[in-house]
């Protein structure tokens, strides 16, 4: 993303990611990130209605602007959203019972609010009689308000607020973020992908912040956003695709991925995503707190190791005892365990062909997963982080690539060994 931890596999050139955001300015001296439009002054005599041929490179930038503007109107409209039913929720009752059915909006608005206010009003009038009002419960002054509007309505009335919230200036600092955002995206002007990249963040933390978020990131690991719940059919269960771990691990910490797990089953060589980078003793707090565990390592004594080891080109029993070495440890913690019962390790002598971290939480799943390439080792092979079980998973999740792999790990898991 982005922001909120989450980011959608790239499209093809000029989508977000791609060449039109490459850095450094564009010809003409554009800012770098920023798409113009703007026909490039030459030489000659302009040619009546030449400007009106677009190119390929135009419908690709004309692409990576509507993409961008499309993120941002999302994150826009959910705060929107929230902080009208916040300011609903909190003025309503205050005023609704002395003025009465849409007044109440009016009152609060005052005389500082009342050209505005009086305008929506208007507007609302306006929808109405030519049929804008598809929906009944839209038909009432708030729904007409601004976000600039919702915003100014809160801090007038900020005492009302504050039995809810702890901090106004850390609110007031992010709808001013996003103030930047929303007067672009309403002009249709172009939209750089900092200043995208800023409002997703301020977005996700505003609706934090208002109660509209996810909670703690150990405790769902990815909070689903709104481009993924959008889109997220598009690509199956599959929400954020990474070349190598190294970045895997800056927008995924192990401690995001594994803290709060309630089940944990791993499959691959060494597991090295989870031995080297989440501590033994994190992994028996975890155990005794409930989380269900299952590793399962390729036998270091079997000949598949040696064949991976000439693959990449390590010397005769380097792979074997790393693997041995982490099989160790975790033997270790499983020692250390009231119910070592709930700590399985397993060894298994077929070839490797992924390595998977099946976790699943309270409320939802998630899944890191690497298919093993001949000449690269697992740090640098591409990542698939998928989404399991739980709200927000599309609903042909059962043919999702979660279910594959579970699948796959319990097929070997039955012809797997235990380690003593």
């Amino acid at each position: 993303m982005s922001s909120g931890g989450l980011e959608l596999p790239p499209g093809d050139n000029g989508h977000e990611g791609g060449p039109a955001d490459a850095a450094g300015a564009t010809p003409g001296g554009v800012p770098a990130g920023a798409v113009s439009l703007a026909p490039q002054a030459t030489g000659s005599v302009a040619r009546a209605g030449a400007e009106l041929d677009w190119s390929a490179e135009a419908w690709s930038e004309v692409r990576t602007r509507a993409q961008r503007a499309g993120r941002a109107y999302i994150w826009l409209n959910l705060i929107e959203q929230r902080l009208r039913s916040v300011v609903g929720a909190v003025l309503r009752p205050v005023y609704e019972p002395v003025h009465g059915g849409d007044d109440w909006v009016v009152a609060a608005a005052g005389p500082a609010g009342q050209e505005w206010v009086q305008r929506a009003v208007a507007v609302r009038e306006v929808s109405r009689r030519k049929g804008y009002l598809l929906d009944s419960a839209d038909d009432n002054v708030l729904s007409f308000l601004t976000l600039p509007q919702l915003r100014e309505l809160m801090v007038q009335h900020w005492p009302c607020f504050e039995p809810y919230f702890d901090d106004r200036r850390e609110i007031e600092l992010a709808l001013d973020e996003l103030e930047v955002t929303r007067n672009v995206v309403s002009r249709n002007r172009a939209l750089s992908r900092a200043v995208l990249e800023q409002a997703e963040r301020a977005s996700a933390r505003l609706l934090e912040v208002l109660g509209g978020g996810a909670g703690s990131p150990s405790a769902d690991r990815l909070p689903i956003d709104a481009v993924e719940d959008l889109v997220g059919d598009r690509y199956a269960d599959v929400i954020s695709v990474h070349p190598d771990r190294v970045r895997l691990q800056r927008q995924l910490p192990a401690e995001d991925l594994f803290g709060g797990a309630r089940r944990l089953d791993a499959i691959g060589i060494g597991l090295n995503l989870l031995v080297q980078n989440f501590s033994g003793r994190r992994l028996v707090r975890l155990t005794e707190a409930g989380c269900r565990v299952r590793l399962l390592f390729l036998n270091p004594a079997s000949s598949a190791v040696k064949r991976r080891e000439r693959e990449l080109g390590l010397r005769k029993g380097e792979l074997s005892r790393s693997v041995e070495m982490n099989i160790l440890h975790v033997r270790r913690v499983r020692a250390g365990l009231r119910d070592p019962s709930r700590f399985e390790i397993h060894v298994f002598d077929e070839t490797p062909r992924f390595t998977a971290y099946l976790v699943e939480g309270q409320s939802s799943g998630i899944a890191v997963v690497q298919s093993y390439l001949r000449r690269a080792r697992g740090m640098e092979s591409p990542v698939l982080v998928l989404r399991g079980g739980g709200r927000g998973v599309p609903k042909d999740a059962d043919h999702g690539l979660f279910t594959t792999y579970r699948e796959e790990f319990e097929s070997v898991w039955e012809d797997s060994r235990p380690v003593s």
